[in-house]
């Protein structure tokens, strides 16, 4: 894989006061850097910043050829600092419950300032991936053209909140506490139709159904590469999404968005609700000219942004399948304004 790389930060003050210095870890794909459009890529709760190639979490959707085609952009992809990727021991996590989304969106505009990045193509992301987007958009509100938080939501509601809660308490009074926890998010992550779909009630042996076989599998594959703390500091970072603390203090924060924001949601989406999003839109189009929503259609929730990668792809293929050259008049000028 693509070697992880590090930015020493120091003296960062997390939203609660607590100063912390660590490393942050990330990974870049395709075009060298600055001699391309940039893509920041945010991973989701269990996903880290290997988004393409050997064991890349998105490989349908980033590499050469495809929508976010590795030929003609930059990918960048930050590791959510306590996530565990590269089996790193970090001290901060104890901490865990101090960091907030908000916190991490800072973190990572340091990390592009760092790599002298002032200007992205897009910043894209899933699940708490795109709330990060949102928060790095109300951060930093010139920085990226194309903002797209897919299966996602500019806040974390209080049914969220309370999915989260329950989380927390199986991570912190299980015997089994990855595994457990896995397959109570599994339940959420899915739909009653889907499971009905792909299992019909049918049996493993005389005691098991194939459901439950397939919901520890999932819960034993996860405690196999995933760190308790992990689960908890992204959990806790999953939960304390708030761009803004009502919808009209959102407005104020994306009057100042510069880019289009292109919001994908899931019509059977059961953690970040479909309707919320609609919402959103309904109340930003009437301030603000570019932004669009799509829909993926699927019986699979929550987890069809990891699974209906041709809907997907369709929904993207007007911000990204753009005539891109390096001797391309606009390519040239956008380099020469980064």
């Amino acid at each position: 894989m693509n070697s992880l790389k590090y930015i020493e930060i120091d003296h960062f003050e997390l939203n609660s006061g607590r100063s912390i210095s660590l490393k942050l870890s990330y990974q870049d794909f395709g075009r060298p850097l600055h001699k391309a459009p940039i893509v920041l890529v945010n991973h989701a709760l269990t996903g880290n910043s290997q988004v393409t190639g050997a064991n890349g979490w998105w490989n349908a959707i980033v590499g050469k050829g495809k929508i976010i085609d590795t030929s003609q952009y930059t990918i960048l992809s930050f590791n959510i600092p306590g996530n565990g990727f590269g089996k790193t021991k970090e001290h901060f996590v104890e901490y865990y419950k101090e960091f907030t989304a908000k916190d991490i969106a800072r973190l990572f505009a340091i990390g592009l300032q760092s790599l002298q990045v002032s200007k992205l193509f897009a910043v894209i992301g899933g699940s708490v991936g795109g709330g990060i987007a949102w928060e790095l958009a109300s951060l930093r509100p010139k920085l990226a053209e194309h903002i797209i938080p897919i299966a996602s939501d500019w806040k974390a509601t209080d049914w969220l909140i309370a999915n989260c809660f329950v989380q927390e308490r199986i991570l912190e009074n299980s015997l089994d506490p990855i595994a457990d926890a896995r397959l109570h998010a599994m339940t959420f992550y899915r739909t009653p139709e889907s499971l009905s779909e792909k299992f019909n009630r049918t049996k493993a042996d005389r005691f098991l159904h194939n459901v439950e076989t397939w919901l520890n599998h999932h819960g034993e594959k996860l405690s196999r590469r995933f760190q308790i703390s992990a689960y908890k500091m992204m959990n806790q970072i999953l939960k304390t999404i708030n761009v803004a603390d009502h919808i009209n203090e959102l407005k104020n924060v994306v009057r100042n968005i510069e880019g289009s924001i292109h919001i994908i949601t899931i019509n059977t989406d059961l953690f970040f609700k479909p309707e919320e999003n609609w919402n959103t839109f309904v109340e930003l189009k009437s301030i603000k000219k570019n932004v669009t929503i799509g829909e993926i259609k699927s019986v699979h929730g929550h987890d069809a942004f990891l699974i209906e990668y041709q809907q997907l792809s369709k929904l993207l293929v007007p911000i990204f399948k753009q005539k891109l050259s390096i001797d391309d008049r606009s390519q040239l000028n956008y380099i020469r304004n980064r």
